[in-house]
């Protein structure tokens, strides 16, 4: 395997990742390529949860340890199989939003770095209507990370 890139078979669709070695998680040394296997071994969940719903982009460059940024608009150097879906902001703006129709579009999700996938609780065909409750138990800046961390407090 080059270090340079490797190619994927993924429903049909060819995906190219980049740097394949490059290490996403230096704690066990797991790699680029690692994390798209983990996904394609796990793809019926996976996909079941992000199917057909706009997915924004939540970039690790660097990796679980390095800083992360979100991305609402798909880069426009992309394959012609990659499938989007347009949604609109209060501010009157719109964004191209990843719409994973399979497991192709993950993969391709984790060769630009997205460790995790970031779904919309609206599916394409209706983006004004929620057709699911999602509820993100993201920790506060300050707040213990698990339960053994002294939660609850005093």
């Amino acid at each position: 395997m080059s270090s340079d890139f490797t190619e994927l078979e993924v429903d049909g669709r060819t995906v190219r990742l980049s740097r394949p070695d490059k290490v996403f998680f230096p704690a066990r040394g797991e790699t680029k390529l690692d994390l798209a296997r983990y996904y394609l071994a796990v793809g019926d969940g996976a996909l079941r949860g992000v199917l057909e719903r706009p997915t924004v982009l939540k970039r690790h460059p660097d990796g679980a340890t390095g800083d992360s940024f979100f991305q609402k608009r798909v880069p426009s150097h992309r394959p012609d199989w990659l499938e989007t879906v347009r949604v609109a902001f209060p501010s009157g703006r719109h964004a191209d939003e990843l719409c994973p129709t399979d497991l192709a579009h993950v993969v391709w999700a984790v060769n630009l770095g997205c460790l995790d996938l970031n779904p919309w609780n609206v599916r394409r065909a209706d983006v004004d209507h929620p057709d699911e409750l999602r509820i993100d138990l993201d920790p506060s800046p300050g707040s213990p990370s698990t339960p053994c961390d002294g939660w609850p407090p005093p």
